[in-house]
C-alpha cells in the first residue's frame, strides 16, 4: 500500500542560524532542512554561507551580519522573515574563543570582543527576532560547559557563556505568557556537530514542548 510520507517535526516551520557558516551551524541546518524547516544561515563570510545554502538546497538562503552590530542584525532577520513569511525557530549560536591567559594578562580588547559577539551578539539576534515569533516558537542559544563551569585562562569565554544563562532565563521568563520557549545548549569541545545538531533539533521542535529555560548540557559529561 502506498502512503503519503510522515511530515518532518519542523514540517512548515522557518529558522534562522547565526554562526551559520560554522560546523554546528551547518550541521544544525542539514538536520533542520531535513526535517522540513527552511532555514537562513546567518554569518560573516559570504562564501562560505553560500556554500552552506546551496549545499542545503532550495529550502535554504543566506544572509551576511555581523551580530555585534544591531542595525545588520535587524536587516538580515526581517529579510528572513520577510523571505519566509514568518519565523518559528532562532538559533543563536555566532561565537569566538578569545585567547588563553589568565585574568591578571587577558587583553582587554580581546575580552570586549568576546563579550559582544556572544552576549551583545544574542542580545540583538533575540531582540530583533521577538516580533516576528508567535506561540509555539523556539529560540535555542549555544552556550557552552564552561557556561556552567570554568577553566583558568578561560575568563572572557566563560563570562560571556555565563551571561547567556542569565540573558536566556529573563527571555524564557518574559516570553513563557506569549507560548514562546527559550533554552540553551552548553556543549563541549569534542561533541560531534552531528551530536549537538540532534539536540538543537529537539529543542527546536514540538518534542520540547514543555521544555523551556532550561540548559540542555551536551557535553558528554564534563559538567559533572
Amino acid at each position: 500500500m502506498g502512503g503519503m510520507e510522515p511530515e518532518g517535526l519542523l514540517h512548515g516551520k522557518a529558522a534562522i542560524i547565526t554562526g551559520g557558516e560554522g560546523s554546528i551551524g551547518l550541521a544544525t541546518g542539514r538536520a533542520f532542512v531535513a526535517e522540513g524547516a527552511r532555514v537562513c544561515l546567518i554569518g560573516l563570510l559570504a562564501d562560505e554561507l553560500a556554500a552552506g545554502a546551496a549545499e542545503l538546497g532550495d529550502a535554504a538562503t543566506w544572509a551576511v551580519a555581523d551580530v555585534t552590530d544591531s542595525v545588520q542584525v535587524k536587516a538580515a532577520v526581517a529579510g528572513a522573515a520577510e523571505a519566509f513569511g514568518r519565523l518559528d525557530v532562532v538559533v543563536s549560536n555566532a561565537g569566538i574563543a578569545g585567547v588563553i591567559a589568565p585574568v591578571a594578562d587577558y587583553p582587554e580588547d580581546v575580552f570586549d570582543q568576546v563579550m559582544a559577539v556572544h552576549v551583545r551578539g544574542s542580545f540583538l539576534v533575540c531582540k530583533h527576532s521577538l516580533p516576528f515569533l508567535r506561540s509555539g516558537a523556539s529560540i535555542v542559544i549555544t552556550s557552552s560547559v564552561v557556561g556552567l563551569t570554568s577553566a583558568a585562562g578561560i575568563c572572557a569565554y566563560a563570562t560571556a557563556k555565563h551571561a547567556l544563562v542569565g540573558l536566556m532565563r529573563t527571555l524564557a521568563k518574559e516570553t513563557a505568557p506569549l507560548g514562546i520557549r527559550v533554552n540553551t545548549i552548553p556543549l563541549a569541545r569534542h561533541a560531534a556537530p552531528e551530536e549537538v545538531a540532534r539536540a538543537m533539533l529537539f529543542l527546536a521542535s514540538g518534542e520540547s514542548s514543555f521544555v523551556t529555560g532550561t540548559t540542555l548540557a551536551v557535553d558528554g559529561g564534563m559538567s559533572i
